[in-house]
């Protein structure tokens, strides 16, 4: 009874595991991870602060206004008469300005070019939690099923022990063949338990993604791939490159940058441009002693209104160094795009290497397992018949065991491969 307590105690957890949780899709991690993953509320909050730059600069063509008080007070101790005396003046100032070589109508324009550049950065980190987010999910199901393998191979394993005793005890084989399988059983044992391990740990990297608490015990619902669906025809590889340059937003954020840069050296430009702006102010003061306070700021009442012109001579060379910089930008930024191309060229090309090789796989996979099936079982028939010795049959066991897992893992890279060439295609990944 003994050797039977491991595989009881993995099913009794199995079953704690699926009894408590709740099953989440993929659709319901990545909707969970749009409102939640901080990342993503980080970049939103940029957002937020290009929309109040882009609110600024539009006021800049707005005058400003201000009210300006003085109030003073000054002792002459050496006088004959009033030795204390006291000032105060009031005045409204404004100012607009009219010309200032285009930079406010530029750094609108650049302002609403970083809002969408923000709003692209958001969008992208989604797109790459959507991805974070399949490969942690697709490893979850696989982890599950593999624990699927170690437990049918522990009952399989159980089974050969428990026959084992039998001819034990009625002298066909020797002790040291029956511990041979018992130990088989005890490693299958051990592989479940990883296996269990393994399952928790991808589990917990979804949640970390989707940034779960503690108390949160995620499961997922059960997905089932047809043959069909593991080895469905790939689109063509020159269509999908195509399409994935025109869905990255990578790329469109890049493009977007570039006009800003241009942007950028017309706002340094204008630094050697003249300037026009418009002033004016009224304002009253009173001095005492005086007269009569009313009497006082209706006398001293005064209007004044100017236009400056400002005509840049010599900055100490900061209009060029700022062009200079925002030219070496727009380099950068080209030297991005080239690089994004080759490196979307190089992502799906590697897709399809691997989903096509994991597909090729797959086949070859599902005739080993045929082939180990078959074996397997028939050795076991032999062995329960005193035909073959436990090497024999361990070796048929292990060999079923290493063909079911050739299969599972090539399956899951056909999938995933798949689903990432679609996102590369649509710009979404969906699930059924």
């Amino acid at each position: 009874m003994k050797i039977k307590i491991c595989l009881i105690s993995t099913m009794l957890l199995a079953a704690a595991h699926s009894s408590n949780a709740e099953e989440w899709s993929y659709a319901d991690c990545v909707e969970y991870a749009r409102t939640h993953n901080i990342s993503l509320q980080q970049a939103r909050l940029a957002e937020e602060t290009s929309a109040y730059n882009l609110e600024e600069a539009k006021a800049a063509w707005e005058p400003t206004l201000e009210f300006g008080t003085t109030q003073g007070v000054s002792n002459y101790p050496f006088t004959s008469g009033n030795k204390f005396g006291y000032t105060s003046s009031y005045g409204l100032n404004a100012g607009w300005t009219v010309w200032n070589g285009g930079q406010r109508e530029k750094t609108i324009e650049r302002d609403k070019l970083q809002l969408e550049i923000d709003r692209l950065s958001s969008d992208n980190i989604l797109r790459s939690l959507e991805t974070d987010m399949l490969q942690a999910y697709l490893n979850i199901l696989y982890a599950r099923e593999s624990i699927d393998i170690y437990r049918s191979a522990a009952e399989l394993s159980l089974a050969q022990a428990e026959r084992a005793r039998q001819l034990m005890e009625a002298g066909r084989i020797s002790r040291v063949d029956y511990a041979q399988l018992q130990a088989q059983y005890e490693q299958d044992c051990y592989s479940l338990v990883n296996a269990e391990g393994t399952y928790d740990t991808r589990r917990l990297e979804l949640k970390q993604l989707l940034e779960l608490g503690i108390d949160t015990d995620l499961q997922l619902l059960p997905l089932d791939w047809t043959d069909e669906h593991v080895l469905a025809l790939l689109p063509p590889i020159d269509e999908s490159y195509r399409l994935a340059l025109q869905t990255d937003l990578q790329l469109r954020s890049l493009g977007i940058e570039q006009d800003a840069n241009e942007l950028d050296v017309q706002i340094a430009r204008a630094g050697k441009m003249p300037k026009i702006s418009l002033s004016g102010g009224i304002g009253a003061g009173y001095n005492a002693p005086g007269g009569a306070f009313g009497t006082s700021l209706k006398n001293s009442f005064g209007e004044n209104i100017g236009v400056t012109l400002s005509i840049p001579i010599l900055d100490q060379k900061k209009t060029s160094m700022a062009v200079a910089r925002a030219k070496v930008q727009q380099l950068g930024t080209q030297l991005e795009i080239d690089r994004r191309n080759t490196e979307l060229s190089q992502l799906v090309e590697n897709w399809y290497v691997d989903t096509r090789t994991a597909q090729a796989r797959y086949r070859a996979a599902g005739q080993q397992l045929e082939a180990a099936e078959l074996t397997a079982e028939l050795t076991g028939e032999q062995f329960r018949l005193g035909l073959v010795n436990t090497v024999e049959l361990m070796t048929a066991h292990n060999n079923l065991v290493d063909a079911r897992h050739s299969l599972l893992q090539a399956k899951y890279m056909s999938i995933l491969g798949q689903k990432m060439i679609q996102y590369y295609r649509e710009a979404t990944i969906s699930l059924p």
